[in-house]
């Protein structure tokens, strides 16, 4: 009889720890994508480029990219030859501002990182005299922003080494930024840490068009080459769960948007990203 109760009783204690453990993705809040002021996100769900904001900035597809499993749901592979998505201009994107707080986010899995030929561009907006831009190129992972009128902002491009067939997250962030350049405005983020923090300022409005997976219409790299039209400097491989903000996010936001990159907390992040989604 008291072995009975005693197995009764780990019976009870087994089921609440797992009732518990149950639990921990539904209070995974600590990224509120309402709070973050968003412009677009794209997460590729649907095969499409819609915008899962509210916003209604929907891409159109260039080349066909392939709708794919990726590191949330589904991912685009893009085939580095012809395939990209334009996006219409927007607001709280290009053509606003200025813009004093920033972030643009993207998860990427590269399928030959040393590629020298051409810059493998993952998002882009802006041209040649405003804009942002992250790629990939000669084993880094670079993003870049510049605004070389008004205050004359050169631009800063921070890189980190990366390697091919493998996923990361990537995070461009301008913060508290003002109309001069100074220091720690522009940074990098990598898989959810804070890589590098170098000179910025407030990007005004920037007309050229936005693009995923290649440049849509004008882009500046770090040495100054390529980016130069429309429909250039491709990328091969997979990009999932784009999203741009007007906040810039702080450390805890870029957790919770990189617990994918830890197999162990997939639930985890998909909550998060179904917030993202359910604000439509």
């Amino acid at each position: 009889m008291l072995g009975v109760s005693i197995r009764y009783l780990r019976y009870l204690v087994l089921t609440w720890l797992l009732v518990a453990l149950s639990q921990i993705p539904l209070s995974f809040a600590g990224f509120d994508p309402a709070n973050a002021k968003p412009a677009a996100v794209w997460t590729f769900d649907g095969g499409n480029a819609k915008d899962s904001s509210g916003k209604n900035i929907n891409g159109n597809f260039v080349g066909k990219p392939k709708a794919v499993g990726g590191i949330v749901k589904k991912a685009l592979k893009f085939n580095g030859a012809k395939d990209g998505i334009r996006f219409p201009d927007s607001a709280d994107i290009n053509t606003g501002g200025p813009y004093t707080n920033r972030t643009v986010v993207a998860f990427f899995n590269c399928d030959d990182v040393d590629v020298k030929d051409h810059k493998q561009t993952i998002f882009e907006e802006g041209g040649k005299t405003r804009g942002l831009v992250i790629y990939v190129y000669d084993g880094k992972a670079y993003v870049g922003g510049w605004n070389r009128a008004e205050y004359n902002w050169p631009g800063a491009w921070p890189s980190v080494k990366v390697e091919s067939k493998k996923w990361y997250h990537l995070g461009l962030v301008i913060r508290d930024a003002k109309d001069k350049v100074e220091k720690g405005k522009f940074e990098m983020w990598v898989n959810g840490s804070l890589v590098a923090k170098e000179k910025g300022g407030q990007l005004h409005a920037h007309g050229d068009d936005i693009g995923v997976g290649y440049v849509n219409q004008n882009a500046v790299f770090h040495d100054e080459k390529g980016g130069a039209g429309s429909d250039v400097d491709h990328f091969a491989g997979l990009i999932d769960e784009v999203g741009v903000y007007g906040k810039a996010l702080v450390a805890a936001d870029f957790q919770d948007l990189t617990t994918a990159l830890s197999v162990d907390h997939n639930d985890k992040v998909a909550v998060t990203w179904g917030k993202i989604k359910s604000l439509k």
